[in-house]
């Protein structure tokens, strides 16, 4: 396929050829429309002055015979202008005029009817020039023949000048608009073909490639702006994707070459019923610690896979948070720290309900495991707060903290310090946690205290339809300990 054959076959091309074809054909209209009817009432014009010069020297006959209409009309003849007179006798010889040569028909036709005829006008300089020219032709008593007429010199060269500008203007209306869809089509197709190549790089596995913005915020830019929002989506999915395949191998590949071990070892080392049944409770346990690595997996990928705003309603956190610690105070209290509240009254939010229960579930947990502070009590923080335009749900501890460099990385998939090995875990609790912020429009953040971490995320706000729905819950809002 040629270059030129693309080009025909391009949108741009084929647009660009509608609208000259439209925009020609209506000027076009509109031009010898304008060219009709000028000439129409130029005709008009030339057929006013005809009648008008007819009856006044019709008059000039009737008051003082064919002696005062010859000297009337050798007056009129000696002005150099449009006008046309000839008066012949019945023999057919001139008497007066400005005509030198017209077909004879005219005059043996005087029955006062228009005609357009062809003409030679009396003159030194004009004998020999051929013109045009609209006449009336009537008979008088005694024989006499009179012809007055108008010649029609400007308004044939006004018609020319007029239809030479129909031309030049519908040559115009061409080429500019092969200049425009050149322009057009040049800068459509350039932008196209970057789209393509991008395109075909993205293809090719390079999922970093972006659509190329020009920066004049037109449709282009705005498709572009849109795809390469959801690139980096694709990108980031991808690389999760990569990530979570290449953390399943690392990171599952020890529990089943234990439960692999165990096995081996039963089946080569057991001797009787209780080395068989130990064997078979140490794989129970490995399997168990298995699917619920799969479980944990799986409610990420649903979470993940759910268009954000799907699953929201507004919920009363002061009631939620309360149910919480009714739950862990105790089992921090056994762990020799305390459980700090501290929400304001009628705090609300648009979210899932068991979905930030188990996010502020994994958060507490997560502090009860590694945020032991290394001498004095451990105190854990849940609290909340309204900050500009989102709802802010932290959970604090008084523990060492996350080292700066791993405060991001920590909420991949199976990702565990070295610090958190000793501890049982799957190291996906922070990536649930992150999932459930992103499908509230929101992120999970970590901050170090020095000493203590925080970890927060944020939702979206909605207010209470009533002081009455906390349903009685509001106490909850003060600080708790």
């Amino acid at each position: 396929m040629t270059r030129f054959t693309r080009f025909t076959r391009t949108t741009a091309f084929k647009l660009s050829l509608l609208y000259i074809t439209v925009f020609t054909v209506i000027s076009g209209i509109l031009l010898v429309y304008i060219a009709e009817n000028t000439d129409h009432l130029m005709s008009e014009q030339v057929v006013q002055t005809i009648d008008a010069e007819l009856n006044g020297l019709s008059e000039v006959y009737v008051r003082g015979g064919v002696r005062n209409l010859v000297e009337t009309i050798d007056r009129r003849t000696r002005h150099p202008d449009a006008s046309l007179y000839l008066l012949v006798d019945f023999s057919g010889n001139a008497l007066v005029g400005n005509i030198a040569r017209l077909p004879t028909m005219v005059l043996e036709e005087a029955d006062g009817g228009l005609r357009r005829v062809r003409y030679t006008r009396l003159g030194v300089d004009t004998e020999d020039v051929e013109r045009q020219a609209m006449v009336r032709t009537f008979e008088l008593r005694g024989g006499f023949r009179l012809l007055v007429g108008r010649d029609l010199g400007d308004q044939l060269r006004f018609s020319n000048l007029l239809g030479n500008a129909l031309r030049l203007w519908l040559a115009v209306v061409v080429v500019m608009g092969a200049i425009t869809w050149l322009f057009v089509s040049r800068r459509v197709m350039k932008r196209i073909d970057d789209i393509s190549a991008s395109s075909r790089a993205i293809m090719n596995g390079d999922l970093s490639e972006r659509l190329s913005i020009a920066g004049n915020d037109d449709e282009f830019d705005r498709l572009a702006i849109n795809l390469n929002v959801m690139l980096e989506r694709i990108e980031i999915l991808m690389q999760s994707m990569k990530d979570v395949t290449d953390n399943i191998a690392h990171d599952l590949k020890t529990p089943l070459t234990r439960l692999q071990t165990r096995i081996e070892t039963a089946l080569r080392d057991a001797k009787n019923e209780q080395g068989y049944r130990e064997a078979l409770e140490a794989t129970l346990e490995e399997t168990d610690h298995l699917l619920r690595i799969f479980n944990s997996l799986l409610r990420i990928a649903r979470i993940e896979s759910m268009a954000p705003g799907t699953v929201l309603e507004p919920v009363d956190l002061n009631k939620l948070v309360a149910e919480i610690a009714d739950l862990y105070e105790p089992l921090v209290e056994d762990e020799g720290g305390r459980l700090d509240i501290n929400l304001p009254d009628g705090l609300m939010a648009d979210c899932n309900r068991d979905m930030i229960n188990q996010v502020l579930v994994n958060l507490i947990e997560n502090a009860l495991k590694y945020g032991r502070p290394e001498a004095g009590d451990l105190v854990i923080s849940l609290s909340g707060r309204i900050e500009g335009e989102r709802v802010i749900l932290s959970v604090s501890d008084n523990g060492p903290g996350i080292p700066h460099k791993d405060l991001d990385r920590v909420q991949d998939r199976f990702v565990r310090l070295e610090e958190s090995r000793s501890e049982p875990g799957t190291g996906l609790g922070l990536s649930l946690v992150k999932a459930v912020a992103r499908l509230h429009g929101g992120d999970l953040r970590f901050k170090n205290e020095a000493p203590g971490l925080t970890a927060r995320i944020d939702l979206k706000p909605v207010t209470p339809v009533s002081s009455g729905s906390n349903d009685g819950q509001g106490n909850a809002a003060g600080t708790r300990s």
